[in-house]
């Protein structure tokens, strides 16, 4: 039985956990108790603890402290979905716990468990019973019991998910959704699927193999060196000294260079910072404490010896030493603020894009119901839309958290406005009131306008199923009114008609029906009639969306 798991361990078990999660993603989606397709927990799990798969294969932990970190940090930029997220959140306490430590035997592995449900707890508004956070939680208050009986991490682990899996089983009973449904909690197998990967690694089993994802394709260098402004790449952490603010440095650092990151706890800073004067940087930066790292390199050069098909000489990389979740200098494309106020927004389709686009969004990321786009894939839009403060419209109830979890990781202010569905998105972008001084004002005007918004949609059925009193066959048209389901049939006219009448006794004054991919322009325009003459009085506009999975998106007002 193992008693203690060093860094290599933990790099082992995580692998494993990864490689187990991706296999049973699919079964974990069947648990979805809504039938439409959907980026679904199974997927948006796999997804996210394998970005924390693909950094520990590029690295060799040398202590359990190392490798949770370098874990948690992969997790937090790569989480999907609210799924995704809470996963990060449970690692990145784990993270917490372990840090420093060169090996963990079961009673510190049990607390770090402890401390990724407090992680979690505390970033959840409204944490709902029979979820993954009761299932971890009870887990993990197994897994202190278990402790003081065998203080092994092999045992620990073993009585924490058989915990799991009874508290699993409740779950069905806990959560009127699942109840009605008849299944567990997706999000709790999804964890304890990934426990049970790290507990085979600890026994020593084979890797399960899972096929490898292509890499992508790498940037061409050839441009890069007579673009570059600033040659340095400069990275240093500062230990800083007590009751000490950095915002002077931060504006100097500004005047002398440009792509700057600065990420602060309450003991350090690290600084990122692209300038011809590195040596400067560094020398006030000891203004505001002890200087403990640094690394320098020439861009300029670096990009002609990759065009010239050269290897380049690198610096050792800062993040593995006592860096802060912030984002990898050499991953970070970073606008300068031209302007106080920016927008990010979440769709699929060219007709959503470019009716965003016309609204005065800034930046766009492709995702949305069958995509939950990663944190990281977010941030870094958020980062090249050029203002000092960013309004994030995540457009679907899924993305919010992921979106959330930007918040800190980069130098400007984020704000997300809580949209969604689309129709939300587009109305809040209706009501921006770019005169307005105070930015939570801005969000708050904009959040209100949303929720004012009905939001239809019309979908098809991606498995069979019996759910609120439907029966429901895979196939079947399925219309949505928000969020929850309002119809099913076989023809699709039934339905807009239905949703026609529902707008007509709300009194709509606005229709939008934005069309899917794959919808004719005749096929939207005679939806378009159906509203039209049940509502003679509103304005009715059937535009094309281009959105996949959707037929239609209509926003009623």
């Amino acid at each position: 039985m193992t008693d203690k798991i060093s860094g290599a361990a933990f790099k082992q078990m995580v692998l494993f956990g990864s490689a187990c999660i991706t296999l049973q993603k699919q079964p974990i989606n069947d648990l979805n108790v809504f039938p439409v397709p959907d980026g679904d927990t199974g997927t948006n799990m796999s997804l996210t603890i394998q970005t924390a798969a693909n950094e520990l294969r590029k690295s060799n932990p040398t202590t359990v402290g190392e490798a949770s970190k370098i874990t948690a940090g992969a997790l937090l930029r790569g989480a999907r979905g609210n799924s995704g997220v809470i996963l990060s959140l449970l690692f990145r306490g784990i993270s917490k716990a372990l840090k420093g430590m060169q090996e963990a035997d079961g009673a510190q592995m049990a607390a770090a468990l402890q401390e990724g449900v407090v992680t979690a707890y505390k970033a959840v508004m409204k944490p709902a019973e029979g979820t993954v956070l009761t299932v971890s939680r009870l887990a993990a208050d197994r897994a202190v019991e278990a402790a003081q009986e065998c203080n092994s991490v092999e045992y620990v682990l073993t009585e924490a998910i058989k915990t799991g899996y009874d508290t699993l089983a409740q779950t069905t009973d806990m959560n009127p959704v699942l109840q009605k449904a008849g299944v567990v909690d997706a999000g709790g197998k999804g964890f304890l699927i990934i426990l049970e990967g790290m507990l085979r690694a600890l026994k020593g089993e084979e890797l399960p193999r899972v096929e490898e994802h292509a890499e992508q394709s790498k940037a061409d260098f050839a441009i890069c060196a007579d673009e570059i402004t600033f040659a340095f790449d400069t990275v240093f952490i500062v230990r800083k000294k007590p009751n000490t603010s950095i915002e002077p440095f931060r504006a100097y650092l500004s005047s002398i260079g440009d792509s700057l990151v600065i990420g602060e706890d309450d003991e350090a800073f690290k600084v990122h910072v692209h300038t011809d004067t590195p040596g400067d940087a560094l020398t006030e930066a000891q203004k505001y404490g002890t200087l403990e790292l640094a690394k320098i390199e020439n861009m300029v050069i670096q990009a002609e010896d990759v065009a010239a098909g050269k290897k380049t000489i690198s610096a050792d990389d800062l993040d593995d030493e006592e860096a802060l979740f912030a984002p990898k200098a050499e991953e970070v494309t970073f606008a300068p603020a031209e302007k106080r106020y920016g927008f990010l927004a979440v769709c699929a389709g060219d007709g959503l894009e470019a009716a965003f686009r016309d609204l005065g969004v800034d930046r766009l990321v492709s995702g949305g119901q069958t995509m939950n786009p990663s944190t990281e894939a977010i941030l870094k839009e958020v980062n090249l839309v050029p203002s000092e403060i960013v309004f994030v419209l995540p457009n679907n109830k899924n993305i919010i958290m992921a979106a959330q979890q930007c918040q800190g990781l980069t130098e400007k202010e984020v704000i997300v406005v809580p949209t969604a569905t689309v129709p939300q998105g587009i109305t809040a972008m209706m009501n921006v009131d770019l005169d307005e001084a105070d930015p939570q004002t801005v969000a708050n005007t904009m959040a209100e306008a949303a929720s004012a918004v009905t939001t239809a949609q019309i979908t098809y059925a991606a498995r069979n199923s019996d759910f609120d009193g439907f029966a429901i066959n895979e196939g079947d048209y399925l219309a949505l009114l928000n969020g929850k389901l309002f119809g099913t049939d076989r023809d699709i006219n039934v339905l807009l008609q239905k949703l026609a009448d529902t707008a007509a006794e709300q009194g709509a004054e606005f229709i939008t029906a934005f069309y899917g991919d794959g919808v004719s322009e005749e096929d939207a325009a005679a939806a378009g009639e159906i509203f039209t003459n049940r509502c003679p009085d509103a304005e009715v506009s059937a535009l094309p969306g281009g959105q996949p999975v959707y037929y239609y998106i209509i926003s009623i007002e």
